[in-house]
């Protein structure tokens, strides 16, 4: 099984590197940059102003490289779902397919000073985040644990990278599995 990074409109390569390096840490297998086309023409809405997360998962689905892989789109645009007003990220849980923003991780949206390595810490926790789902992990009740739900960014800033003793058992039974 393989990971890939699917940029979507998505140009910083520095970001990439890092989030590619972060992703094989979390995981323990091969993380590649997907170089495919993709559109997000037909995913806005144009009275929000917002993309539609679960319509992105559906054509990320569509332009799977193969059946073994997860794979994340990564985006700088702003997501929701209908019943919330923005999401950082979303993904299939038990799936195959997982997106992610940086759109509502900069410090600049909020009015603070622009911070590039607290944009890098938090894409780095979103991204580990939705693909832990895609191995079927739920959120977690632990603070520090990269599965706890988080609704604003600056909690991202209070987990870890890392998945607690549970959630760390439940990723390696599943990753045998998939």
């Amino acid at each position: 099984m393989r990971i890939y990074i699917l940029p979507i409109e998505f140009t910083d390569k520095n970001l990439l590197s890092s989030l590619l390096a972060a992703l094989r840490d979390a995981f323990g297998l091969p993380v590649m940059i997907l170089n495919r086309s993709f559109s997000l023409e037909g995913g806005r809405d144009p009275i929000r102003n917002q993309y539609n997360s679960t319509w992105i998962l559906s054509r990320i689905l569509e332009i799977a490289p193969d059946e073994d892989c997860k794979i994340l789109g990564v985006a700088a645009v702003d997501l929701y779902v209908p019943v919330l007003t923005y999401v950082f990220g979303e993904a299939q849980l038990t799936g195959k397919a997982a997106v992610v923003s940086t759109y509502r991780l900069r410090d600049e949206l909020y009015g603070l000073p622009k911070n590039p390595e607290k944009l890098k810490e938090r894409l780095e926790k979103e991204a580990i985040h939705e693909l832990g789902h895609t191995f079927g992990i739920i959120h977690c009740r632990e603070p520090e644990c990269i599965m706890y739900s988080t609704t604003y960014a600056e909690e991202i800033d209070f987990k870890s990278k890392n998945f607690c003793r549970v959630c760390s058992a439940l990723l390696e039974e599943n990753k045998k599995k998939s």
